[in-house]
């Protein structure tokens, strides 16, 4: 009787809820939740405390210096959810390889890579964390000469902010294709296309985020919206698989 029960899970399980990924399905949705949670502590952040200066090296040097525990929080709060979000496309694969397995991994590798090397070039919209060693040489400077290397060096960092741009452009690309092999199961067919919708507006939103404005700020509410519906999911996907291990024993 046992047997034919398992039998019957096992015909009627997913194979998405294979439950050997179990742990990484956990650690994927517990990951997902982080980030959609950071990001809108983040986004509160941005609302609710004084915005760091749009232009001049040293203006943004004497704000950090003025908020520095704020401003370090801030980057924490854009910067760790780089690394959650990678577990998060790391659990998608084995979730959504049966479907199609190149496709699968082409948006996983993306995700992953994208978010990787936001890392690797650690810039938010509000700066970056090298701004903080900048702001105390600048406050420690004891010459007009110092400060304005300081300064300048700033404004050069400040720059670079255009680089993070095309990252995002990857990033959203890869929720597109997984989003797109989601479609074919395993997950809800609205969260698909919430992420099908994610993707796509996040590559035109990224592409043309100099221009777009409070515009942008639809793509952010959709991907804190995908991450917490994503992780929810995965989660769920593991107890799923943990309910067939247990039928099986």
């Amino acid at each position: 009787m046992a047997a034919l029960r398992v039998a019957r899970l096992s015909d009627k399980a997913d194979p998405g809820s294979d439950p050997s990924w179990s742990d990484l399905y956990r650690a994927g949705g517990i990951a997902g939740l982080l980030v959609g949670l950071m990001y809108i502590v983040a986004t509160i952040l941005i609302f609710t405390t004084p915005s760091v200066p749009t232009a001049g090296g040293a203006e943004t040097l004497l704000y950090i210096a003025a908020h520095r525990s704020l401003y370090i929080l801030k980057q924490i709060l854009w910067l760790a959810p780089s690394a959650l979000a990678m577990v998060v496309f790391l659990a998608l694969y084995p979730a959504l390889k049966h479907l199609n397995k190149s496709y699968a991994a082409i948006g996983a590798v993306l995700g992953i890579s994208a978010w990787a090397l936001s890392l690797a070039w650690p810039t938010t919209g509000e700066g970056a964390p090298t701004l903080v060693y900048l702001s105390d040489r600048y406050a420690a400077a004891t010459t007009a000469a110092e400060r304005t290397a300081f300064a300048t060096a700033a404004e050069v960092l400040i720059a670079t902010e255009a680089i993070p741009a095309a990252l995002g452009v990857l990033q959203t690309i890869g929720i597109l294709i997984i989003s797109l092999v989601m479609v074919g199961g395993v997950f809800p067919r609205s969260v698909a296309y919430l992420g099908v919708a994610t993707g796509a507006i996040g590559i035109v939103s990224e592409a043309l985020i100099s221009i777009l404005g409070i515009a942008y700020a639809i793509y952010g509410v959709l991907v804190i919206v995908w991450f917490l519906v994503i992780g929810w999911q995965l989660y769920r996907l593991a107890r799923i698989g943990e309910q067939a291990e247990s039928w099986a024993s």
